[in-house]
Order: C-alpha cells, then sequence, then structure tokens
C-alpha cells in the first residue's frame, strides 16, 4: 500500500494511504481521547470524544471515521477543540453518578483522566435532576452492572456481538433512559465474558472478583504468561505487598500480543491466580514431619546414593531453564525422565480460540526433548517428582517430591516456588517462547537453586 504525508499539529507524517486518522494518531503517540473506538472492535462512532479539526472542513470531525488523505492537516489540540471536548464530556456526565471514591475504576477511569484535560467545569446539572439506573447489577461469569456509570460506548455489546458471538449483552432504551442490559431470560456466560471488564473504559463493569480489594494504584504489575493451558496467553500479574503481609497477587490482566492471544484471556486463565495462592506447601519434611532445609537435603543425599534406580517425573509447567537443569541432573545421577502428560488432557476445555486442551504450559517444550510420555512400568526404588500430578500414583519404595502445594505424601517432601515468584521462559504450543518475569516474593526456594544444593552434596 502506497503512503501519503499528512501534517498533525505542524509536524508531517508519511502514513499508510486509507488508513483510519485515529489510528494514525494512536500509533504515533499523539494525544487522543476516544470512549467507543478499541484496537480489537474498530470504529463505532458514537462517543464523539476524538474530534479534532480538519484544515479545509467547516466543523470538526470524529478522527474515528476519518480517512488520510495526502497533504491532510490536522489540528488535535487548541483552545477551538478543546472546547468541543470539554462540551461533549459534559454531555457524558450529566447523569454520571458522582462516586469516584467509592468507584473500583478510579486510577484506570478514562472519564477521569478526560476530565482533568478537558474538562475542569462547573456541572449545571442539579444533582437532583439526575436520571438514576440500576446499581449492582449482577450480569453473570463475575461481572457486575452500575447503569448510572456507563457512557453507552458499546464496547462490551460489540465484543458479545463480534468476538464471543453469544449476543448476551445489548443496549437498551432510548435517550437519558438508554442503558447497557443483558437479553431477556439471559446470562452473560460465556468463558470469555470478563473481557468486558477491561474493555469498559469507566466503572460501569467490573469484577466481582476484584471489587473493592485493592485499590489500583497501590498495585505493581509484572508481565508474565499464564499456565492455564499450553496457549501461553500474556498477562500482567498485579500485585501488592500491604505491611506486615505478605507479596499478594490480586489479579490478572490481560496484556497484549498480537501473535499469541491479542489483548483477550479466558476467565479461566484469569481466575487461575487464586490456586496459586491456596494451600501453599511451606515447610521441608522428613515422614510427615516438618525439618530443616539442611535436614531434607542430606536425607536426599542419602536416599539417593542408597538407590538401585531412580525414575524422575517432571512437571509439564515448569519454566525451560528448569527442565534443562533437571535433565542435566538426572544425567549425572542416572535417572531415568519421564512426564506422563495424560494427565494435562482435557478436551472439554479446549475450543477453536484461545482455550487449548492441553492444561500445561510448557507441554510443547517437553515434546521438544527425549522425555516419554509415560509412567513408570511396574515399581521403582526412588521416585523424585518434581511438582507432577500423578506421583501419588506410581509405586515406590521411597518418594521424593518437590512441591508447590500440599496435598503430596512423600518420604521427603521439599517446597518449590511458583512461576509468579520466578522467572524463566516457557514455550507455548505453536513455538513461541515467552519469558516471565518474578513478580512476587515467594517463601518456598526455587527449585533450580534446591537441585544445585543438591548436586554439590553428591
Amino acid at each position: 500500500m502506497s503512503q501519503v504525508t499528512i501534517t498533525v499539529d505542524a509536524q508531517d507524517y508519511r502514513v499508510e494511504e486509507g488508513s483510519l486518522l485515529i489510528e494514525v494518531l494512536i500509533q504515533n503517540g499523539i494525544k487522543i481521547p476516544y470512549f467507543c473506538y478499541h484496537e480489537a472492535l474498530g470504529a463505532d462512532g458514537n462517543c464523539r470524544m476524538c474530534m479534532v479539526e480538519i484544515e479545509g472542513q467547516k466543523r470538526p470531525q470524529i478522527a474515528c471515521d476519518t480517512i488520510v488523505k495526502e497533504g491532510m492537516g490536522v489540528r488535535t489540540k487548541g483552545e477551538n477543540i478543546n472546547g468541543v471536548r470539554q462540551r461533549i464530556l459534559e454531555l457524558e456526565l450529566i447523569n454520571h453518578p458522582v462516586d469516584c471514591p467509592v468507584c473500583d475504576q478510579a486510577g484506570e477511569c478514562k472519564l477521569q483522566d478526560f476530565y482533568m484535560d478537558y474538562g475542569l467545569y462547573d456541572s449545571h446539572i442539579d444533582m437532583r435532576q439526575k436520571i438514576h439506573g440500576k446499581k449492582h447489577v449482577d450480569l453473570g461469569s463475575n461481572v457486575m452492572l452500575d447503569q448510572e456509570r456507563c457512557v453507552l460506548c458499546a464496547r462490551c455489546t460489540r465484543f458479545t456481538a463480534d468476538v464471543t458471538k453469544t449476543h448476551e449483552l445489548g443496549i437498551i432504551g432510548r435517550g437519558d433512559h438508554a442503558r447497557v442490559s443483558t437479553m431477556p431470560g439471559r446470562k452473560l456466560e460465556n468463558p470469555y465474558a470478563m473481557n468486558v471488564v477491561d474493555l469498559c473504559p469507566v466503572g460501569a463493569l467490573t469484577s466481582k472478583d476484584f471489587r473493592f480489594h485493592q485499590r489500583v494504584w497501590f498495585l505493581k504489575s509484572t508481565p508474565s504468561v499464564c499456565h492455564g493451558c499450553a496457549m501461553g496467553c500474556n498477562i500482567f500479574i498485579d500485585h501488592n505487598k500491604a505491611k506486615y503481609k505478605e507479596d499478594t497477587i490480586y489479579r490478572f490482566r490481560p496484556r497484549r500480543n498480537d501473535a499469541v492471544n491479542g489483548h483477550f484471556i479466558c476467565d479461566a486463565g484469569r481466575l487461575s491466580y487464586k490456586a496459586l495462592q491456596e494451600n501453599r506447601q511451606k515447610e521441608f519434611e522428613l515422614g510427615g514431619d516438618s525439618c530443616t532445609e539442611q535436614e531434607a537435603l542430606e536425607a536426599v543425599k542419602t536416599a539417593i546414593l542408597e538407590a538401585q534406580n531412580i525414575t524422575i517425573l517432571i512437571d509439564a509447567n515448569l519454566y525451560n531453564e528448569e527442565i534443562e537443569r533437571i535433565i542435566v541432573f538426572a544425567s549425572g545421577i542416572g535417572a531415568t525422565v519421564l512426564c506422563p502428560s495424560d494427565c494435562y488432557y482435557d478436551e472439554s476445555f479446549g475450543d477453536t480460540w484461545l482455550k487449548k486442551p492441553w492444561r500445561a504450559a510448557n507441554i510443547e517444550y517437553i515434546n521438544r526433548t527425549e522425555i516419554e510420555h509415560r509412567l513408570p512400568e511396574g515399581s521403582v526404588d526412588l521416585l523424585i517428582s518434581f511438582n507432577h500430578p500423578s506421583s501419588k500414583t506410581v509405586d515406590s519404595r521411597l518418594k521424593i517430591i518437590f512441591a508447590t502445594h500440599q496435598g503430596h505424601k512423600a518420604d521427603i517432601l521439599l517446597p518449590i516456588s511458583l512461576f509468579s515468584e520466578s522467572s524463566g521462559s516457557l514455550t507455548n504450543i505453536h513455538g513461541m517462547t515467552q519469558h516471565c518475569e518474578k513478580a512476587v516474593e515467594g517463601e518456598a526456594p526455587d527449585l533450580i537453586r534446591l537441585v544445585d544444593m543438591i548436586e554439590g552434596e553428591l
């Protein structure tokens, strides 16, 4: 496609001919306000906030419905266009409740941001004249609706119509009484429903799971990868360490990666953070009793030196670096390395979009090694399991288990860190290797450090 030259705020840009003006502005880092436009949903043209002045036009135009042309001159700022945006914003706020202090969207609200940029006016509406909508409406799928806060951007209705194609949401009523609602007799119940919370630019749609748990300005966001299945959707881990408390994860949010998950994640992956922090294995154990780290490591050393044969099970959720280290360790002690994979496959979970039936984040990396996908045949003398869920089904004289969570029965039990407590890389089902950063500080030791210490003792 050929390129054209346009001028924005007295600066020239070479852009693709036929592009939407709003996309050109966003891609070039030019500040432009908008509610209804979204990169994944396209233009809708209903909020009118993206008004710009175009040379030769009698009145301002919306950038989300303007195609760039050779020689086009655009002004995105100035007293005139700021006044237009202020008046549009005033219309958006006529019936909006003044409840920012108790709104979960505070700190992430585009309405707040735009008001600070273009508003700052005295309201012309008496609070008693505001039209009130329903509050705390349970739409289903962990999503709550506050109709009074809605600016009718239609992002949520377009998501269910155009992306999931489930059509649960619509806009009913006219004028001041128009509002988002579920279709009669229906609930919001598709497996990607909670994405409407991310899409909502204001506090109209909020997550029941996150509501009133944490103020967003206290949260730190760490880029990572979801471990819910083999797709490897990109996420942000939002966490906070309050005074006298542990570093706690409060939510997962989708992180844009057009090559993997685009702008979205499934609800199962989004809520998988809960299981990370429940029933954690934090203590070293010998024969079911607590012990010190050194006592556990000495017992592991003795067991390895006395074993007639050793089998190692590797969890397919471990990082590439952890799997590589275990393979080297296994070679040094003459152990057979296996990864039984039947326990990870759940056909009912998969779909044609982001959810894959392989419920293991790194099954593809296991496939690329020489590790066999089977249980050991017959009884083994010593079993060492690195957090594999099938370890309890293996018949062995002695079991050593490295575990993130409680529920394992072993002669020697060693706690290890979660993926959110360490860094590493994963290879998704399409062969793309992605890096995860360490998000939170955990109490359990790093797996590679423990393996290094054991190997150093042998």
